[in-house]
């Protein structure tokens, strides 16, 4: 199936607004990326407005800090949602998905935190990873004070996130918790492997190309021996038995596909309930793209659907 109507214009007047000498991404040094990254912010709009938004400033394992930002969109949230963004741990920040973060907590009903973990190149692999840890214990060890109650714990992300997600939910079964209700895995980097049938088709290469995907790691885990630990390539991780129930969605052209189908595949067969979805005629960030494709509602409809019923399973207990 090809890339539908709305992708299609949506990259046809991007490649227009970019103009003929545009330079690809990958071949731009992080700041300049980062400026032409935040150049689209404006187009997705604000998001809901919050019963309240909070920012708190968190201290990382080396004792760097980084933001957390909490949408909370009633008095009492039935659960909380730690949210980390993608970017491929290059680009983008919390101002960025800040209408992602107020539309996830105003459909599915829970606070969302959002993390603004430190990124590459300045902060190397496993700097992102740590940081996200931190935020998730933190909102565990804070559910009272952000919901009023000892409520759902979720983790998830999209992309670079879904990469920390996954590892998040590895951390969380290594160290007996936080206890997750689910890990949500929105086209998740699992392996540092450009070889999969995904990565090679044309119609494949949008918004993040091959070259694009090698840009990322490059920046984030230079080494290549690191790019095989568990918490850069969780598809390499010796087991995932144990783990969170997950939702996996993939975009059906995306160099990120076969990776993330590889992931929800391994997740079943570790035995742990896991929901798979293929967005058909969408490219990789299709997810992010809110108030600017149409997939982008009907797949934040579907997650919140997702979190609405795990919250509701739970209270029925």
């Amino acid at each position: 199936m090809a890339l539908d109507n709305s992708t299609m214009a949506f990259l046809a007047a991007a490649a227009e607004a970019a103009g003929p000498d545009a330079k690809p991404m990958w071949h731009l040094p992080p700041a300049e990326a980062r400026a032409v990254s935040a150049g689209m912010t404006p187009m997705f709009g604000t998001g809901p407005d919050m019963h309240s938004t909070r920012e708190h400033l968190l201290t990382g394992v080396d004792g760097g800090q980084f933001a957390v930002r909490v949408h909370v969109p009633v008095e009492k949230p039935a659960g909380v949602f730690v949210y980390l963004h993608g970017g491929g741990w290059v680009l983008s920040d919390i101002d960025s998905f800040d209408t992602l973060g107020r539309q996830l907590a105003d459909k599915s009903g829970c606070a969302v935190v959002l993390v603004n973990y430190r990124k590459a190149p300045e902060s190397r692999f496993p700097v992102a990873v740590e940081d996200s840890w931190t935020a998730l214990q933190w909102a565990a060890d804070h559910l009272g004070d952000i919901a009023g109650a000892q409520v759902p714990l979720f983790v998830g992300g999209d992309s670079a996130g879904g990469n920390l997600s996954a590892v998040m939910a590895l951390r969380a079964r290594d160290n007996n918790g936080p206890q997750l209700a689910r890990q949500i895995l929105i086209y998740p980097v699992t392996d540092a492997n450009f070889s999969r049938g995904s990565y090679l088709e044309e119609e494949n290469q949008t918004l993040l190309t091959t070259e694009f995907m090698q840009w990322f790691w490059d920046h984030y885990v230079p080494n290549p021996e690191d790019r095989g630990h568990h918490e850069a390539s969780p598809l390499r991780a010796e087991s995932l038995v144990g783990l969170a129930p997950a939702l996996v969605i993939t975009s059906a052209h995306d160099v990120l596909r076969d990776e993330g189908e590889a992931y929800a595949q391994r997740l079943r067969e570790a035995g742990v309930p896991t929901e798979h979805r293929r967005w058909e005629g969408q490219m990789h960030g299709f997810f992010s793209m809110v108030n600017v494709l149409p997939a982008a509602a009907e797949a934040m409809d579907f997650v919140a659907a997702t979190v609405r019923a795990d919250l509701k399973q739970e209270a029925a207990r």
